[in-house]
C-alpha cells in the first residue's frame, strides 16, 4: 500500500498547477506512504537476525542510498529533456512497480497478538524510550539539512556550476552506502549504542569544523564524504538499538513511536533552516543554517550519551 500511495501521489503531483495540491499530493500523501513503507522496511531485519543484527539493517537500509546515488542524476536529466511533469511522473511509476514487486519478498517474523496495542504507550514511561526518542528527534532534525542545503551551498557560495548540486548529493548517497555497511558491522563488534554515538560525534564534525568555517569546493566534498559516510548509520542503527533495549516483540509498536519523533525532527529541520536562510542569510548566507543544523547533532549526542549512562558507567562496555 505504501508504494502505490507514494508513487501515486507523485502522478498525481505532476497534474498540480497550485501550492496546495502540491502540499496535499507531495506532502499529505507521500508522507503517509513514505510512512508505510519505512516502519516495516526498519524493523523486519531485526526480527529475523540477532548476532549480525546490525550488519543485515545496514545492508537493507543502504539500498535507500543507492536509490539516492542514481536518482539524482536520473531525475536532473529527466527535467531538463523531459520536463518536470513527466520527470514526476516517472519517478512515481518507477516507485508503484519496483516497489511492488519487492514487497512480497518481505516477510515478518513476528505475529501480533490481537490483545497487542498497535502503539506502545507504556513505553512513554520509560526514561530509556524517552532518550531515544530524543535522540531520534535531533539526529533526524540535523541529518536531512546537509543533504537538502550542501548542494545549493555549492552553487550559491562557492560558485560552482549547477551540475555539482547533483555532484555532492551523489557524493553524500554513496558515502551513506559504504557507512550503513561498514558502520553496520562494526557495531556488531562494538555495540549499535556506541557505534550510534560515534557516528553521530562524526557527523556533528563534519557539519561544525568542516562546513561551518570552510568555503572550498575541496573541504565541500571532504565533509560530504565524512557527513555522508557516518550520517547513515543514524537511520540504520536506530532499530538495532531498539531491539538491543526492548526486544525484538516490540519493535514494530515502538518504532512506530519513533517515527513519530523522525516526524517532528523533519519539520523544525529543513522548513526552519530554510527560513533562516532566507531572513537571516538572503539566500546566500549558510551560517546560521549550519550552525541550527550542528546544534540539533550536539544535542543528539548529548542524549545518546545520557542513554548510555542510564544503561553503564563502563567506558569500553560494548552495548
Amino acid at each position: 500500500m505504501g508504494c502505490v500511495v507514494t508513487g501515486a501521489s507523485m502522478l498525481v503531483a505532476s497534474a498540480c498547477n497550485t501550492v496546495i495540491g502540491l502540499i496535499f499530493t507531495q506532502g499529505l500523501l507521500y508522507g503517509i506512504g513514505g510512512s508505510c513503507i519505512m516502519n516495516p522496511a526498519l524493523s523486519m531485519p531485526s526480527q529475523w537476525m540477532k548476532k549480525y543484527r546490525a550488519i543485515a539493517t545496514g545492508f537493507a537500509v543502504a539500498g535507500g542510498s543507492v536509490g539516492g546515488l542514481w536518482l539524482s542524476f536520473a531525475t536532473r536529466a529527466m527535467v531538463d529533456n523531459l520536463g518536470w511533469k513527466w520527470s514526476l511522473r516517472i519517478n512515481g511509476l518507477i516507485i508503484i512497480v519496483v516497489g511492488c514487486a519487492a514487497s512480497p519478498l518481505l516477510r515478518s517474523r513476528l505475529k501480533a497478538a490481537r490483545t497487542e496495542q498497535f502503539i506502545d504507550f507504556a513505553s512513554l514511561k520509560n526514561v530509556r524510550f524517552v532518550m531515544l526518542f530524543f535522540s531520534s528527534l535531533f539526529a533526524c532534525a540535523g541529518y536531512f539539512m546537509p543533504f537538502y542545503f550542501m548542494p545549493s551551498y555549492v552553487v550559491v557560495v562557492i560558485g560552482q556550476p549547477s551540475n555539482w548540486g547533483a555532484n555532492i548529493s551523489s557524493i553524500l548517497n554513496a558515502g551513506s552506502i559504504a557507512g550503513r555497511l561498514l558502520v553496520g558491522i562494526s557495531a556488531d563488534y562494538m555495540g549499535p549504542l556506541n557505534a550510534l554515538i560515534v557516528s553521530t560525534l562524526m557527523s556533528t564534525i563534519a557539519v561544525l569544523v568542516m562546513w561551518l568555517p570552510f568555503k572550498s569546493l575541496e573541504v565541500m566534498i571532504a565533509a560530504a564524504v565524512v557527513f555522508g559516510f557516518f550520517s547513515g548509520s543514524l537511520v540504520s542503527l536506530v532499530p538495532v538499538v531498539t531491539a538491543n533495549l526492548f526486544g525484538i516483540k516490540r519493535i514494530p509498536s515502538i518504532l512506530g513511536l519513533l517515527l513519530i519523533s523522525y516526524m517532528i525532527g523533519m519539520l523544525i529541520s529543513s522548513p526552519v533552516g530554510g527560513a533562516l536562510l532566507d531572513k537571516y542569510g538572503n539566500g546566500v548566507d549558510f551560517t546560521w543554517l549550519i550552525v541550527y543544523n550542528g546544534i540539533f547533532f550536539c544535542l543528539a549526542v548529548v542524549t545518546q550519551l545520557i542513554l548510555r549512562t542510564i544503561l553503564t558507567r563502563r567506558v569500553w562496555h560494548k552495548i
